[in-house]
């Protein structure tokens, strides 16, 4: 057992929904074992700057359905220096700060694990992400809320997509990952999907749109941002008019949207549970892991395991999105 007397609690990187859910979950957890709590805004940017305040309960009061994140995020080039790590770390020590909880992703653990090892300190990770692009949880926190939120969307542009005959391109997030508009192209019964994962580019949409249903009425295809090898969705549309002069094709950029919201009830679970283990896993010693759930069970995964080794796409949910799609 480890002894922890304060812990220093975070978010960074880019928001997600069920943050909150999270921040709320560590707060009360390490109160419930008498462990103080220092909140620190704007991530690693707010270690530098000294922006740490003590959190008790009335703190996480009424956050848990909040989308975004009360402790506020940002980037910090500081941080990615020496010098910036140790003026954070001392600020740390100044507010008797002996461990941390970060919530976020591949740049969160990055800097996580080469803090921890400089100055010694213990540090539990939650992943919090849209993307689901991380080893060791089988979700991540606000994934679930962030594809509801492209469905809800895409849904609404079929409508207007089956009024008119037209053939809409639809870019959600996925710089890095193509997991939302794998999902989301299954759930909203897109005509095709463009992901990083998938190099068939342009030829594989232009054979689908050539040799598919001439009666269709509407057709959306799903393209991840990160799908950048043509361009992107605007470039994609404009070659898509050029080779099929008869479509009406338009371009939909949903943007960051898909970040807001209110957390769904997957998202709040996943991130109570995980907030939970957080705190624990730092009384039984845990440090440089990131807690996760994997076919329901709490999993921890060290720091550098997590970042960016997400698994290949499933070649059974390719093969299920042409399938359904014709």
């Amino acid at each position: 057992m480890a002894d922890i007397t304060n812990i220093g609690l975070y978010t960074s990187g880019g928001d997600a929904p069920g943050m909150n859910a999270a921040i709320r979950a560590v707060v009360r957890t390490a109160l419930f074992y008498n462990i103080k709590v220092t909140g620190i805004r704007r991530g690693y940017e707010g270690m530098i700057t000294g922006d740490l305040f003590p959190m008790d309960r009335r703190s996480v009061s009424n956050i848990i359905q909040k989308g975004g994140t009360i402790l506020k995020t940002a980037r910090s080039e500081q941080f990615r220096t020496k010098e910036g790590r140790q003026i954070a770390y001392d600020n740390l020590k100044s507010f008797g700060v002996d461990a941390l909880i970060g919530i976020g992703g591949d740049g969160t653990f990055k800097g996580a694990s080469v803090f921890g090892e400089e100055f010694d300190i213990p540090i539990i990770g939650l992943p919090g992400t849209i993307d689901n692009d991380m080893t060791g949880t089988d979700f991540t926190i606000g994934y679930d809320t962030a594809i509801n939120t492209v469905i809800n969307a895409v849904d609404k542009i079929r409508d207007t997509a089956e009024s008119h005959d037209r053939l809409f391109i639809v870019e959600v997030m996925g710089r890095d990952s193509g997991m939302i508009a794998l999902r989301t192209g299954i759930a909203s019964g897109a005509e095709h999907i463009l992901i990083p994962e998938r190099k068939a580019g342009l030829a594989s949409l232009f054979d689908r749109l050539e040799n598919g249903r001439k009666d269709k009425t509407s057709r959306i295809v799903i393209v991840a941002e990160g799908e950048n090898e043509e361009g992107g969705a605007f470039e994609i549309g404009r070659k898509v008019k050029e080779k099929f002069p008869h479509l009406d094709t338009r371009v939909s950029i949903l943007g960051h949207i898909q970040r807001g919201g209110k957390p769904t009830c997957m998202d709040r679970v996943l991130a109570s549970r995980t907030g939970v283990a957080a705190v624990e896993a730092l009384k039984l010693g845990y440090r440089g892991e990131m807690v996760g759930l994997i076919n329901n069970e709490i999993m921890f995964t060290p720091f550098e395991h997590a970042i960016k080794h997400h698994t290949d796409i499933d070649p059974n949910v390719i093969r299920i999105v042409d399938m359904l799609s014709l």
